[in-house]
């Protein structure tokens, strides 16, 4: 089995390095020593949890490239429902700006699509928030610019 492994180094520091995510891809055709294989892939998220459904790499000539061609069919695979391409490019995620009867502008959190919704409701931990369910445009804005 193969497992890759994304690890986040904050400003470059090995000292501060946490793992994000991983890939496992695994042999799962019964043939062990053919020149083609079966791999099977799972990609977890350390946020998300498991992304993407459980894919197989179907027929894969084992030795006539590198083992990156490998990780790169599997990972697409496992994003694109067992298609070894890549799924469409994510596009930034268009949220609607309310604004209260006080003047101030605020998003809903259930309009935000998900993964986008998880990742930004980590980062407003000890903000405050203008209604349940909600926050401050300037905190949406910071997020999406990278400043949260």
């Amino acid at each position: 089995m193969l497992r890759v492994t994304i690890e986040l180094l904050p400003g470059g520091r090995e000292s501060g390095k946490c793992v994000i995510a991983t890939a496992d891809i695994a042999r799962v055709s019964e043939a062990p020593f053919g020149a083609r294989a079966d791999y099977g892939v799972v990609l977890k998220d350390a946020v998300l949890g498991e992304i993407g459904g459980r894919a197989v790499v179907r027929s894969y000539p084992r030795w006539a490239t590198s083992v990156w061609d490998l990780v790169a069919r599997g990972i697409a695979a496992a994003l694109n429902q067992d298609t070894e391409s890549l799924p469409p490019r994510p596009a930034k995620p268009e949220v609607t700006v309310h604004t209260n009867e006080a003047a101030f502008r605020y998003v809903r959190l259930d309009e935000i699509p998900e993964p986008t919704r998880t990742f930004f409701d980590r980062k407003l931990a000890g903000s405050g928030i203008p209604d349940h369910g909600c926050a401050y445009a300037h905190d949406w804005f910071d997020f999406l610019n990278g400043q949260r």
